[in-house]
């Protein structure tokens, strides 16, 4: 970066936005904000995948009811908070992620600290006392209202992969999905699904011969979408669909009826924590999102919920252990990949 012939002024507020763009780390930095207060407690830095649209009411909310402790939030994609951690050792207090399999890799390889919660979970929701969820949201199918009229959106999996393949010319190039190869939740939810039916790999090849396109994130997706763009959107986060919807509309959201995988946000101190004290703090304060309506109304991120699982033997929440690790294998990563290319990527 090159400063000759520039005012030493603003050569600084060069330097100033560089550093908020993320350029002082070795990982792609998203978006970054600083909530500063003055306070001579140590600053809690965190690392999450979530939008700071999103989380910011939570972090805000966080500081009433902790004063005085300054949050440097930095956001990234989970793929890149698997590397900054994993391999960079970047130095962060809490580490959140939506990619539930790259954070069980974390913690079980030995990358994050021990903590014992003030709320109780539901067995599920935690594993060895190093890694907790703080959400369950569903991966949903979101449909277009121009080409859906209401009623006649396929519910099941085996509905959709008859309603596309009765109908090519009606969905040519108009069917979105992620990029397993890209986003880590993607990635997770599917191969989530192919473990659940035999369906998902139909799916697949029926989307791609439909020439599907492919993204990185949600909220692509639903924009899409919603614009028309898109007739519809497989495996988009929940959360972020009914989020939208109340601000841009023009689509419906279908929960499968035969499962629907419920992904949770998670979160643990990594083992490079400098703040641990506060970083307890806020983990305990994340796991009872539940309690805070005002915050699940605000973030449109529902806190674990026992009884609306019970209420609804359809969700499925993915669960924590060494079956999640079983497609981070380098083999049978590169199997998966290799077979969902040959179903997607047909042309």
């Amino acid at each position: 970066m090159c400063f000759a012939g520039i005012p030493a002024r603003l050569v600084s507020a060069i330097l100033g936005v560089a550093l908020s763009a993320g350029l002082a780390f070795g990982f792609e930095v998203e978006d970054r904000r600083l909530y500063e207060v003055t306070s001579e407690r140590a600053r809690l830095s965190v690392i999450s995948t979530a939008d700071l649209d999103v989380f910011d009411p939570i972090i805000r909310a966080f500081q009433a009811s902790q004063p005085g402790v300054t949050v440097d939030y930095v956001v990234t994609g989970t793929t890149d908070l698997m590397e900054a951690l994993y391999e960079e050792g970047a130095i962060f207090d809490l580490a959140i992620s939506s990619a539930m399999d790259l954070q069980t890799k974390l913690a079980n390889d030995g990358f994050a600290l021990n903590h014992t919660p003030t709320v109780t979970l539901p067995v599920w929701a935690s594993w060895r006392n190093q890694l907790f969820a703080f959400t369950q949201e569903p991966a949903v199918v979101v449909v277009s209202d121009r080409l859906f009229p209401p009623g006649e959106a396929p519910q099941n999996r085996d509905e959709l992969i008859a309603l596309l393949r009765a109908n090519p010319e009606r969905f040519q190039g108009k069917i979105g999905t992620y990029d397993v190869r890209r986003s880590g939740f993607g990635y997770l939810m599917a191969t989530q699904d192919s473990r659940n039916s035999d369906a998902f790999w139909r799916l697949m090849e029926v989307m791609g011969r439909l020439d599907a396109k492919l993204y990185c994130c949600s909220g692509d997706m639903i924009r899409d979408v919603a614009s028309g763009k898109l007739a519809l959107a497989y495996n988009v986060l929940g959360s972020y669909a009914a989020s939208q919807q109340k601000n841009t509309g023009g689509y419906q959201i279908i929960e499968m009826s035969d499962y629907v995988n419920i992904m949770s946000r998670t979160v643990l101190i990594p083992r490079t924590a400098k703040n641990v004290d506060d970083a307890r703090a806020m983990l305990d304060f994340l796991l009872g999102l539940n309690s805070r309506k005002d915050l699940v109304d605000a973030t449109g991120l529902p806190g674990i919920d026992p009884s609306a699982l019970r209420a609804n033997p359809s969700l499925r929440p993915i669960r924590y252990g060494p079956g999640l690790l079983v497609f981070l294998d380098s083999l049978k990563r590169q199997s998966f990949l290799r077979n969902w290319e040959n179903s997607l990527l047909q042309n």
